[in-house]
């Protein structure tokens, strides 16, 4: 399966999903928690194909808000649940006994990290409390968390003593609270209850992708910035540190990540595992900048000025620009979106002023098995391809 490059990889084209599937003939069935996330609908999309592995799957997606417009050719059962809601949960959750495989690739977001650890931990209890003693046939949990498990919390990122890179997996953990810790131990407290139940941990780093609804999602962020400079014919300036313009960086593709999970839900080589899952190879913001400007054809570009405290960040810079977005939605007439529902400026200035150097070895994911790969700079191109294509961004 990780020997070769799937329908869903980037730049290739659908394989056309079974219809006449015939209901209850599926070998597995998926369950998808943040459907609507960067990496859901990157699983949405990939599970049902004929090609995949394992499948075609059978593909229940749960997601807190409405159904949008861009998740709804993917084939499956859509259930709108606020899995922080026990009760909620467990009234539509509880009923899907023929789940076989849950993907759990959500997370909320609060304050302090204190009340993300209580919150993302009573998320997974609940769907987990709701969904193993129903499901007979449950065989396998892949938890999504990533980078920070090696790096700490946000607000502790380079303020705090971190491990030696490159990150491997076997790593422990660091001394301060963090939600994907709270996560893991519920997740083997769980999973020891239930004699067959096996688990899966996968860890990116950064990840370029589509989802509009996304808290993390850089590219659709910096393209919002890039069209909001190209509208008012200012310079696409990258107001980050020079050490992240200059240095090395890794990233993870959304599909990359979707495939490095099925991949783990049915090889018996990656029962009980955790995995790093980045691109495989490495790049540098001052290339990727180009990239970027070229797609919205602006000229004048490059490193902003300022030095240490003196830089302005994207959130300061971007503040009042809600009118100037409508403005673009409207010329362009693009799907109506608000500013801050497509563009998270404070994740886009963590990921600009985060240094050089955090990088993680897929030794381990390659020596189990799974050799996927991606080339960073057409993944960045194509997911800018496909905001554009869904009239997300001009």
């Amino acid at each position: 399966m990780s020997r070769r490059r799937w329908a869903g990889a980037v730049d290739a084209p659908k394989k056309k999903f079974e219809e006449d599937k015939k209901p209850g003939n599926y070998q597995n069935v998926g369950l998808i928690l943040g459907v609507t996330g960067i990496v859901g609908n990157s699983l949405a999309e990939i599970l049902p194909r004929s090609d995949t592995p394992g499948g075609p799957w059978k593909v229940y997606g749960v997601a807190r808000r409405p159904r949008p417009d861009w998740n709804a050719s993917h084939p499956m059962e859509y259930i709108q649940c606020d899995v922080s809601d026990p009760d909620d949960t467990q009234a539509k959750l509880s009923k899907l006994t023929d789940v076989t495989h849950i993907f759990y690739v959500t997370w909320a977001s609060r304050p302090t990290e204190a009340e993300n650890c209580q919150i993302n931990g009573a998320m997974f209890h609940n769907v987990l409390r709701s969904v193993i003693p129903n499901a007979q046939n449950l065989r396998h949990i892949c938890l999504q968390t990533g980078g920070k498990h090696y790096l700490g919390p946000f607000e502790c990122i380079g303020k705090i003593p971190s491990h030696d890179p490159p990150f491997t997996e076997d790593l422990p953990r660091l001394n301060v609270p963090l939600f994907y810790y709270t996560q893991e131990d519920i997740l083997f407290e769980e999973v020891e209850k239930r004699e067959g139940l096996n688990w899966s941990i996968h860890r990116p780093f950064g990840i370029f992708g589509f989802s509009p609804y996304s808290l993390m999602n850089i590219t659709a962020t910096l393209c919002v910035y890039a069209a909001i400079c190209k509208h008012e014919g200012i310079p696409l300036l990258f107001h980050g540190s020079r050490d992240t313009w200059e240095g090395f960086h890794e990233v993870s593709d959304a599909e990359l990540i979707a495939e490095q999970q099925i991949w783990a839900a049915l090889d018996p080589n990656a029962r009980n595992e955790a995995f790093n899952c980045t691109n495989g190879d490495v790049f540098k913001w001052k290339h990727l900048w180009k990239v970027l400007a070229e797609q919205f054809e602006i000229e004048n570009y490059g490193l902003e000025d300022g030095k240490g405290s003196e830089r302005v960040r994207l959130e300061e810079i971007m503040k009042g620009k809600e009118s100037v977005w409508e403005e673009i939605v409207r010329e362009n007439q693009l799907q109506p979106t608000k500013l801050n529902e497509v563009a998270v400026w404070s994740y886009a200035d963590m990921g600009l002023n985060i240094g050089a150097g955090y990088l993680v070895s897929m030794n381990k994911s390659k020596e189990h098995g799974f050799l996927g790969f991606r080339n960073s700079k057409n993944s960045f191109v194509t997911w800018i391809g496909r905001l554009k294509s869904h009239r997300i961004v001009p």
